[in-house]
C-alpha cells in the first residue's frame, strides 16, 4: 500500500519521501539516523524493523549486509517490504513472498526506491530517475520523486497520505513534514515544503544557537 524512495545528496543529508493509501505512513515507515542512513519498512508495517536497520548499519554493516541479518531474524519477514541506504551510498532491498499486489523496486546513484500495490512495477523506478533528474534541496529532490511515481501510476488506487524527512547532522530530522488522510496528499505536501524550506534554517539556528537567531515572529518577541 506504499512506494518510497530513500536518498542523499552525497553530502551528509539523508532522506526519506513516501505515500501511501493508508493514514500516518512516514509516522510508521520513515527511518533516518545522523550519519548511518536511511530506511523504510512498509507493506505490512512492522516499524521496529526500521529502528533494527539502522543499529545494523551504525555497527559497521553494508545495506545489504543489514538486511541480511534483519530478513534472517525476523519470523514474519515474508509480510515485510523493506528499503536500505547506507552511509556509503550503497542499497538494498527485500521484499518478501506475502507483499501485496505489484511490488517494484528502483535505484539510481544516489537513491533506492520500493513499492506495493503499485499501478505498474516501472513505478518505482520513476522515483529513482526523478530524484537523479532534479537539482537542488534535498527535500525538493525528494519531492519531484514522489509527483514523478504519482504521474507514472502511483499506488492501483487513491493515495491519501504522504511525508518527508531528512536529517543533516544536527541531532534531529530538521526536514519532517506529514499529510495525513487528504485527498490530494502529495501536492498538499509540496505547498507544505514550500512554505517550510524558506524556514528551515531558523529553526536549526533557534535549536543550535537560539542567542544568534532571527526573531521569532510571534506576539511577545520583542527583538
Amino acid at each position: 500500500m506504499t512506494f518510497s524512495i530513500a536518498a542523499t545528496d552525497g553530502q551528509g543529508r539523508f532522506g526519506i519521501a513516501v505515500s501511501s493509501s493508508s493514514p500516518a505512513v512516514a509516522a510508521r515507515c520513515a527511518h533516518l539516523r545522523d550519519g548511518v542512513g536511511a530506511v523504510s519498512s512498509q507493506n505490512i508495517t512492522d516499524p521496529r524493523l526500521g529502528h533494527a536497520l539502522l543499529d545494523r548499519l551504525q555497527a559497521g554493516h553494508s545495506a545489504q549486509e543489514a538486511i541480511g541479518a534483519v530478513v534472517r531474524e525476523s519470523p514474519a519477514v515474508d509480510y515485510r517490504q523493506l528499503v536500505v541506504l547506507d552511509a556509503k551510498g550503497g542499497s538494498a532491498v527485500f521484499s518478501g513472498g506475502h507483499t501485496l499486489g505489484v511490488f517494484g523496486e528502483g535505484s539510481s546513484r544516489n537513491s533506492v526506491a520500493a513499492g506495493n500495490l503499485l499501478a505498474h512495477p516501472g513505478v518505482a523506478q520513476a522515483l529513482c530517475d526523478a530524484f537523479e533528474a532534479t537539482s537542488g534541496e534535498l527535500e525538493v529532490r525528494l519531492m519531484a520523486a514522489l509527483r514523478a511515481a504519482e504521474a507514472a501510476g502511483g499506488e492501483a488506487g487513491p493515495v491519501r497520505s504522504a511525508g518527508l524527512s531528512v536529517v543533516s547532522g544536527h541531532g534531529w530530522r530538521d526536514t519532517d513534514l506529514r499529510v495525513d488522510w487528504h485527498e490530494d496528499p502529495i501536492a498538499e505536501l509540496e505547498q507544505l515544503l514550500q512554505v517550510w524550506l524558506p524556514q528551515r534554517q531558523d529553526y536549526v539556528i533557534r535549536g543550535l544557537d537560539p542567542a544568534s537567531s532571527v526573531g521569532y515572529g510571534v506576539a511577545g518577541d520583542e527583538r
